[in-house]
């Protein structure tokens, strides 16, 4: 009979209430088998973990085993510190809220519940049902009721909704996240009725569903309404002595804002406080696993410890633990009630029930016999006398292991899930999975092992991603994103000001809206947002003191023509080594459309829109004929690699070799294994070359490569040798570019003529950065971040041991894992004792560049593997493995690193969907350098996803940009700014190229203005936002072509509600620019009485066109100029002018058709 069978008839388990039943010994997933099995019986089982990330693999491993339809919820912890000052993020707060309102009700499935979670008191149940708002299409809304039901539930207003438990509110239209909500809900209401309701993409703000009906539950576990406020207030007064205007919490949750860590103040928002046992059915079974006693001791000894550490405070006093947390007596008093079954790990623990736990040597943990691999597998086999399944992580390593079986004579069908091998005969068989732990449970009965059990050191990339709608790229215009008060500013026609803000103001008797410039001598200009695209942010040098210009002066004109001379003579020299790299004629390669399809089709994930542009231009470059130097900026995790694994392909199915160069070992390690996983269904040959191979090794690779039997090879600068020559070497994949030094790039150099080359970075140096801005190196820009991912909290903060011990244990009690970066190999050591000593119940690795290969291999696999809580290391991870699991860095003395060198190391972490921290622990500021200051500065404002290519363009700003060419123009840049400088220069490079001089005198192209005296601006009540309003502006200023127009249009509507009628006008204007412009006119300006045209000098509208006006209406047309033709005529609505140019620009149009 099998165990469950044992259990339910030999055990009181699950019947006997107050009855305490033991099984074991359970090794790894044999746990999450018993449970999966158990559930087929039992309809409702509640099971209680030692640690969070015990309750995540259970949660992880359960569906392997289980029945599809079995729901496993889990209510997961606040991953915070007890008596914390932050607040749990807002995706917890959903969970738990989910967890909490399913709970009563469930009547089928599998709840995990960590010890520390149970711990918690938790709201009354009445709580979170009374508080649950349903709306439903065609429902009676009072919209202003529903925004204070709201906010007084814990929703936070605000302009664009990203996060559960926020809403925003535009005209007839609420955008609203609810928490247990995957997705925020647009509802619109019409006449006082909600007339529809659609679920949303919160990243491209487009809908996604329409949905009938949708419960609202409250924002946190604790009510803000006035009751709740008044009922917090009293208990306080009851709880604490003091004065309460002292203490900050109680001012905040008087003035009805929630501050952070306001959890901890639960119990007094309500008269009693539950705990999660009143949430659950009375007779319910509960399931034990892991040392749970042991973990509810050392929870609530922390408790204590930071009550009594932290209570002393009077600005912030502390509940009692017990008012707050169930302590362990009362809390096993309560487990006492219900029938439990503990799942015993340990072979000696004492049990009612003892199981088999004959584990053959060869698979047991901490082997360390001389069998690897498939020998190791084929002892299992003599030792197993019945049927086996390999788990592997990925397609990748299922073909690699295939490969090695079929090798070894052993023949492996595949399975797509654990009941298809149940119901098959085969004896072995092998499965793609996620599972960690193999699951034995003896020599006679059905096995699973996973790879790292026979393989070791194999790890892998997992990435959980939505699938995300296809945004905008222009949407993100961060030059203007980033303007603030103060901030200097380019026009093209005046000069560098400084920004002031955006005002309304009435012109012959229409609102319109400018942006308030302020230039030397206290000088005002306003700028009409028509023409904001004359503005730019000036970069160039330090923002303060950047050279403010006099306007009316001919200071800006004699800068700007200094400027573009300058920019003329460097054109000629750029223009030679465009001619040199245009007359290289590289292989133009050729896509089978069917293959690529089918190779894009098999990556996982959904492509963000920046990622999909930047596999075009890679793809658009290769199947042209001249040489591709491509550089492709992203941050870390953004899906570079993707972009080069598409550019492999189409390399290797030409027959061409492709080399990818990285910096470290990891890396090369990290990228063999992706490779290798992708082009698993594909013949592909993929090789690594790195100091972890030997001699010998490297020797039959490189044989191999001048044969052409390695199709890819990754390795570090070793590839740059001599020794490796290959046959026909076709694509060059640089990864971290910024970590070469000069001599690796001179080699580089070397195969640069003929080869095609792709450099993929987070954090560009300035010079690479100056270089594909002034056009020498294509540039792709990946700025989209993947779904749910969250910015980084950084904190730059002096060094403390407290702050160091708090943020560990900020991050291990969550189920997470933290890097502690010192970059001194002498002191690592000690640094790794000192730390010990302060948690003594940690596990700690060491890794640095000076460890023996297999040592650094296998403390990164360690720390992979979660058998390392904290891995003391120094910048040998900047370039390391993707562990989605850390997800806190704290990076000791980091004034002495560069900009970039930060931004690689926070990247570290943030890899998954949970909030990440990075601590940057200086000395005193006092001791700091100037520089140090800026740069940390920089770090910690950018905390924003995709900020590596601004935090670069800021280095290039602190650091200077380099000298483009080997000439110094850095005084031209400082006074023009560098983004007007390029303008001038790739003016003057086109000009060079017609066989024109450059005219340095020439204006620069201001655009077509048009303006028809009517209010055409987005107003303040359709969207308060200013940061929104100016990009939308800038978006419409710089719109090419109606199409584009036209989408900016939908997405305002679909985002903010129907248009209002001055942002009609301001598209009817932008529509009316962009025809204009394409017939050579610069200024169309109509009012009541008539108006003008003016025309420029190249313009396509033939002569004859406007004679023929003249003659045909003399009194109404006259040239006033050689290139300015006027009219009367009374057009006293802004309609009628719209009407009457868009008549004279059709006639021209024809004209120029004929």
């Amino acid at each position: 009979m099998t165990l469950h069978h044992d259990i339910l008839t030999q055990l009181p388990w699950p019947n006997g209430a107050g009855k305490r039943s033991a099984v074991g010994p359970l090794m790894g997933g044999r746990e999450s088998l018993l449970l999966a099995e158990l559930a087929k019986e039992i309809p409702l089982i509640v099971v209680i973990t030692a640690t969070t990330s015990a309750a995540r693999t259970l949660e992880s491993e359960i569906p392997f085993y289980a029945d599809k339809t079995l729901e496993v919820l889990v209510v997961p912890d606040w991953e915070t510190l007890p008596y914390d000052h932050f607040s749990p993020h807002e995706d917890i707060i959903s969970e738990r809220l989910t967890a909490l309102s399913r709970l009563p009700t469930l009547e089928r499935g599998i709840v995990i519940i960590p010890m520390t979670t149970l711990m918690h008191r938790t709201p009354p149940q009445h709580y979170v049902a009374s508080n649950v708002l349903t709306l439903t299409e065609g429902q009676p809304l009072n919209t202003r009721q529903l925004v204070t039901n709201l906010s007084l539930s814990g929703y936070r207003a605000v302009d664009t909704v990203m996060e559960h438990g926020e809403y925003a509110t535009r005209g007839s239209l609420i955008d609203l996240y609810p928490m247990g909500s995957d997705l925020p809900l647009r509802v619109d209401v019409f006449d006082d009725e909600i007339e529809s309701m659609r679920s949303f993409d919160p990243e491209s703000q487009r809908t996604v569903a329409r949905l009938p009906t949708i419960n609202v539950l409250p924002a946190r576990e604790f009510p803000m309404d006035r009751a709740g406020i008044e009922l917090f207030k009293l208990n306080w007064y009851r709880t604490f002595d003091g004065d309460p205007e002292q203490a900050s919490v109680f001012n905040e949750v008087s003035a009805g804002r929630v501050p952070s860590g306001a959890e901890y103040y639960l119990p007094l928002f309500f008269g009693e406080t539950q705990t999660l046992f009143d949430n659950l059915p009375e007779s319910v079974p509960l399931v034990t696993v892991g040392m749970h006693y042991e973990a509810a001791n050392r929870f609530w000894t922390e408790v204590i410890d930071r009550y009594d550490n932290y209570g002393i405070d009077p600005r912030r006093p502390l509940l009692p633990p017990a008012t707050l947390f169930v302590p362990t007596e009362d809390l096993y008093q309560q487990l006492g009630q219900y029938s439990v079954l503990e799942l015993k790990a340990e072979s000696d623990a004492p049990v009612n029930l003892r199981v088999d736990s004959e584990i053959p040597d060869v698979i047991r943990p901490h082997y360390d016999g001389e069998l690897r691999g498939v020998d190791r597998l084929q002892a299992l086999f003599r030792a197993h006398d019945d049927r086996l399944l390999l788990s592997v992580e990925t397609a990748g390593r299922r073909e690699i292991i295939l490969e090695s079986l079929a090798k070894a004579n052993i023949p492996t069908p595949v399975f797509s899930c654990f009941d298809e091998f149940l119901n098959s005969d085969e004896p072995f068989g092998v499965i793609v999975s996620n599972l960690v732990r193999m699951m034995y449970v003896s020599p006679n009965q059905v096995a699973v092992i996973t790879e790292d059990q026979l393989f070791e050191q194999r790890v892998s990339q997992k990435r959980r991603r939505r699938k995300t709608e296809e945004t905008d790229a222009q949407a993100i215009i961060r030059d203007l994103t980033e303007l603030r008060p103060g901030y200097p500013v380019v026009h093209l026609e005046h000069g560098v000001g400084r920004y002031i803000g955006l005002e309304t103001l009435v012109i012959d008797g229409s609102e319109a809206e400018f942006l308030h410039l302020e230039y030397a001598a206290n000088d005002k200009l306003y700028v009409p947002v028509g023409s904001l695209h004359l503005i730019s942010r000036y970069s160039g040098g330090d923002p303060d003191s950047a050279p403010l210009h006099r306007l009316g002066s001919e200071q800006w004109s004699k800068a700007r023509q200094r400027a573009s001379k300058k920019a003329s003579d460097v054109a000629a020299q750029l223009l030679e080594v465009y001619a040199k790299r245009a007359a290289k004629t590289g292989y133009q390669h050729g896509v089978d459309e069917e293959q690529w399809q089918r190779f894009c089709d098999s990556f996982p994930f959904e492509e963000t829109p920046d990622q999909t542009l930047a596999i075009e231009a890679v793809k658009n470059d290769m199947c042209a004929e001249r040489v591709m130097d491509r550089l492709v900026c992203g941050d870390v995790g953004f899906g570079k690699t993707e972009v080069a694994m598409r550019a492999a392909f189409i390399a290797t199915q030409n027959q061409k070799q492709v080399a990818v160069l990285v910096p470290t070992t990891l890396l090369a390690q990290q990228h063999f294994n992706n490779f290798v996983d992708r082009f698993a269904d594909w013949p592909v040959t993929v090789e690594v070359v790195s100091r972890f191979k030997t001699a010998a090794d490297v020797k039959a690779i490189s044989r191999r490569l001048e044969k052409g039997e390695i199709d890819i090879l990754v390795g570090t600068h070793k590839l740059l040798q001599t020794d490796f020559e290959f046959r026909d070497l076709g694509l060059l994949i640089i990864d971290e570019e910024h970590r070469f030094g000069v001599k690796q790039k001179e080699a580089i150099k070397a195969l640069r003529s003929e080869v095609d080359i792709l450099t993929m970075t987070a954090t560009p140096i300035p010079r690479t950065l100056n270089m594909s801005l002034g056009g020498l190196r294509d540039l792709s820009i990946i700025a989209t971040p993947p779904a749910r991912r969250l910015s980084i909290k950084t904190f730059v903060k002096e060094y403390n041991a407290g702050l160091v011990k708090e943020a560990i244990l900020r991050e291990t009690l969550r189920g997470g894992q933290v890097y502690y970066l010192h970059n001194e190999v002498r002191t690592i050591k000690e640094t790794q004792r000192k730390l010990s000593e302060m948690l003594p119940e940690l596990s700690f690795g060491v890794a640095h560049g000076q460890l023996r290969e297999q040592e650094l291999e296998r403390v990164m696999s360690d720390f992979y593997h979660q058998r390392h809580h904290v891995l003391v290391c120094s910048t040998i991870i900047e370039t390391g493995i993707d562990i989605p699991n850390a997800n806190t860095i704290i990076i000791d003395r980091a004034d002495k690193f560069g900009l970039a060198q930060l931004h690689q190391l926070r990247g570290r972490v943030g890899r998954s969907h949970h909030q990440a921290y990075a601590y940057l622990t200086t000395p005193p500021r006092s001791a700091l350098t100037a520089d140090a200051e800026k740069r940390l500065e920089a770090i910690e404002a950018a905390g924003a996803l995709g900020a590596g290519f601004a935090l670069a363009s800021q280095d290039m700003e602190i650091r200077g940009a380099g000298e483009l060419l080997g000439d110094e123009q850095s005084g031209q840049i400082e006074q023009v700014g560098f983004g007007l400088y390029l303008e001038m220069l790739n003016r003057a490079v086109e000009a060079l190229r017609k066989g024109e001089i450059p005219d340095a005198d020439a204006p620069l192209d201001a655009g077509t203005e048009i303006k028809l005296h009517g209010s055409a601006l987005i107003p303040d009540d359709y969207l308060p936002n200013i940061s929104t309003r100016l990009v939308l502006y800038k978006r419409i200023a710089k719109a090419e072509d109606a199409e584009a127009i036209k989408d900016i249009q939908v997405e305002m509507i679909d985002r903010f509600g129907l248009l209002p009628d001055p942002v009609k006008l301001l598209f009817e204007q932008a529509q009316l620019r962009v025809r204009a412009r394409t017939l050579g006119i610069v200024d169309i300006d109509v009012g009541q009485s008539g108006g003008k045209v003016k025309f420029d000098p190249s313009t396509p509208v033939p002569v004859t066109a406007l004679i023929g006006l003249l003659q045909r209406e003399p009194k109404v047309f006259k040239l006033a100029d050689s290139d300015t033709l006027r009219f009367t005529k009374e057009m006293d609505d802004v309609f009628a002018r719209k009407q009457y140019v868009e008549h004279l620009l059709g006639e021209w149009e024809s004209a120029c058709a004929s």
